[in-house]
């Protein structure tokens, strides 16, 4: 296995004294496939943000979110997750398709605990695990490199209210039209416009 520090790491962990419990949490705490804990808090996941780099280096955060269970774990250390309509510049897809790497961050604030999956990923046109899984225009497998919890000193308490809106849970639900598409009607793909025998929950 690689190294997992890199020499500025290890720059700040000998400054802060650190260097000793950072290698005492590399061989305890980081995990090549799922426990029980990690299909729990990932299983009922309703959204995460996930890191991506492009080819020239660039990084993106993006949150994805979704119905509880939208993330599937498919092996012992594989999961898959959809993406769905978004704002249609497909950073992301795009980022994924050049490089692969991609960092998990899902945070449990109801409990306040939070936990990362790192690896390597690929874009799929669709994927046996998303099936049930309504409006994923594409899917994205991870095979995953190492698995950890992440401190939870400063996660907040929040409690979770509702689903978005927007979000689709049942086969005949519409994805909805996006609060922001009226800025820009000329361009928008069809899919994308107004509907005008919409429900009130698209207006």
């Amino acid at each position: 296995m690689p190294e997992r520090f890199s020499s500025d790491s290890r720059t700040y962990q000998d400054r802060f004294g650190t260097r000793r419990f950072a290698d005492t949490l590399d061989r305890n705490i980081f995990h090549p496939e799922f426990n029980e804990d990690d299909r729990t808090m990932i299983g009922n996941a309703r959204f995460f943000f996930l890191s991506t780099v492009d080819a020239v280096g660039q990084p993106q955060c993006s949150y994805k979110g979704g119905p509880e269970g939208f993330v599937k774990i498919t092996g012992p250390s594989e999961l898959v997750f959809p993406l769905y309509d978004g704002n249609g510049m497909y950073l992301s897809a795009g980022n994924i398709s050049a490089t692969g790497k991609v960092g998990l961050l899902f945070v449990d604030f109801e409990n306040q605990r939070r936990k990362r999956v790192n690896g390597t990923a690929e874009v799929l046109d669709s994927h046996p695990a998303l099936d049930g899984v309504v409006a994923a225009q594409l899917a994205v497998r991870v095979s995953v490199d190492d698995i950890h919890p992440n401190c939870p000193r400063n996660v907040h308490k929040m409690a979770f209210v509702e689903l978005s809106q927007y979000t689709p849970k049942a086969p005949e639900d519409e994805v909805g039209y996006p609060p922001w598409a009226d800025e820009f009607p000329d361009d928008l793909p069809e899919h994308l416009k107004r509907n005008p025998q919409a429900s009130d929950k698209d207006t």
